[in-house]
């Protein structure tokens, strides 16, 4: 059996905090990109969920992304919600939008996994969404196994953290 990690497509912390920031576009600010694992998809409805985003894991470690990332539970709350507020829409590999519509958002929080009763430590302290797939290529692409993960992109001030978990 896979390991959940493997699943959710995250890894835990290296021993070393690299500074690895899409500097691709030319902007005042660095972008930031987490990839993770589409979970369920239903090919009749064009529907996919999946995590968007894990801060904390279920032993309580705080996880680190593909580009070597890390996002505190508040941040990850509020960049959530700044998304279904401003944005809501689902894009192809950060290039071209309108492809998706955002139909599910949870942001896990353990305050809210208290008072629905869900034990802390069951699930990840994470954003879980689920996307309408409306591009006939896209949804393809998705159900060939081409796209098997969410990518998200943000902008956000990078702190270098010391191995003890201390930001400067």
């Amino acid at each position: 059996m896979e390991s959940m990690y493997k699943l959710l497509g995250i890894h835990k912390p290296s021993e070393k905090t690299k500074d690895n920031v899409d500097k691709s576009k030319k902007t005042d600010h660095e972008v930031l990109k987490g990839r993770f694992k589409i979970q369920k998809s239903d090919n009749d409805k064009h529907l996919a969920f999946g995590w968007a985003s894990i801060a904390i894991d279920e032993a309580g470690e705080q996880l680190v992304d593909w580009q070597e990332d890390m996002i505190d539970p508040e941040d990850l709350e509020n960049a959530a919600y700044a998304f279904v507020r401003i944005y809501r829409e689902g894009g192809e590999m950060h290039e071209r939008g309108d492809c998706a519509v955002l139909i599910e958002s949870m942001v896990f929080t353990e305050e809210k996994m208290e008072a629905m009763g869900i034990p802390v430590g069951t699930i990840p302290v994470g954003w879980w969404i689920g996307f309408l797939v409306t591009d006939e290529e896209v949804w393809e692409k998705v159900k060939d196994g081409t796209y098997t993960m969410f990518s998200i992109e943000g902008e956000a001030e990078r702190v270098e953290v010391e191995e003890d978990g201390d930001s400067d």
